[in-house]
């Protein structure tokens, strides 16, 4: 579900996805790494507003989905099959913005890619990344307790956790056979010391991204849990000079 592409972006809807908060100026001619987020479902959006775009990711196949959605697009998107923690494939001080969705907790300690991107990045660049709540891991949705969502997990940095994935994200009809994710936890003290100690500022901070909480909807369901507790944070920061 999060990396099929998108093929049918215009500059409006391509503006709302690549700049949701409006901070990012005017982005035409910018060089824009699009990080652990393959698939063809972002980083078009980026290159309808003109700007230089190039994605990593570690999947062959993801990448393919990008050129697909370029192409359908009129785009030139550059595509590199890299691990997030290892970036050493780019020259130093090579890019303005570094837009990196869901793929953080894919790895053990989010700080090892922070210190690739803080290489990459020019002094004044942008770094957008969505982490999971680190607090919500420890909650699942079938964990409502009469007038509440239970605590299952504790909250321990760097916990390897892993869960049934939900129902909107796959066809099991088409897919049955799927393993479970697994991701680790990213404490919030982790992850904004991590950019802080790198030299990034942290400019803006959103709970409300992709999800339509229903606080009177059926306990249990997606909508009514996530109106208690919020699954994803997106974060943007920028480094310093």
């Amino acid at each position: 579900l999060f990396t099929r592409p998108q093929l049918e972006l215009d500059i409006r809807s391509a503006g709302l996805q690549a700049d949701p908060h409006q901070r990012l100026g005017d982005i035409r001619g910018l060089k824009v790494l699009f990080l652990g987020g393959g698939g063809g479902k972002q980083s078009v959006a980026f290159g309808l507003l003109g700007a230089d775009v190039t994605v990593a990711d570690l999947s062959p196949e993801q990448l393919e989905g990008d050129r697909s959605a370029a192409e359908r697009h009129g785009l030139a998107v550059r595509t590199v099959e890299a691990d997030m923690r290892d970036l050493s494939v780019f020259a130093a001080d090579s890019f303005d913005i570094v837009d990196q969705p869901y793929s953080i907790n894919l790895v053990p300690d989010c700080r090892e890619v922070f210190r690739q991107v803080a290489s990459l990045l020019r002094p004044g660049g942008w770094y957008r990344v969505v982490i999971a709540n680190p607090f919500g891991m420890a909650v699942r949705q079938r964990d409502w307790n009469d007038g509440g969502y239970s605590i299952s997990e504790a909250y321990i940095d760097g916990a390897r956790l892993t869960w049934d994935d939900q129902e909107w994200v796959y066809d099991r009809g088409l897919k049955a056979d799927v393993p479970k994710p697994v991701e680790y936890r990213q404490t919030l003290g982790r992850v904004l010391n991590g950019l802080i100690d790198l030299g990034f500022r942290v400019e803006h901070f959103s709970e409300t991204i992709d999800i339509h909480p229903d606080v009177n909807g059926e306990p249990g369901t997606w909508d009514h849990y996530v109106a208690f507790v919020p699954p994803w944070f997106s974060i943007l920061a920028r480094l310093e000079n």
